[in-house]
């Protein structure tokens, strides 16, 4: 299925990757996965703020945002975060965290 730019959005999967990268001005980049793929979401540093221990936290992670696409570059720009870990009980879930 396609999105067009700009459409709201929300995806929910394992957090497979967090980095804030020194040159991207506080902005965190994660990447979620389900069992159709990847979605790279964009989260703003006052939505960190705002939903810190989501951001920071949470090994099964719902996002509600705005679908970006430029050509082949297809983000989701957080809005809100929900972390859903409890739905995992006594899974283990490790991430790869470069923060």
């Amino acid at each position: 299925m396609t999105y067009r730019n700009g459409r709201l959005a929300r995806g929910c999967g394992l957090v497979a990757v967090r980095q804030r990268l020194g040159t991207a001005k506080g902005v965190m980049f994660v990447t979620i996965e389900d069992e159709t793929g990847n979605v790279n979401v964009i989260i703003w540093p006052s939505i960190q703020e705002r939903f810190r221990q989501e951001t920071l936290g949470a090994s099964l992670l719902a996002v509600y945002g705005t679908w970006q696409c430029d050509g082949e570059v297809r983000h989701l720009v957080a809005q809100r975060l929900v972390d859903m870990s409890h739905l995992l009980g006594g899974l283990t879930v490790i991430s790869r965290n470069f923060c």
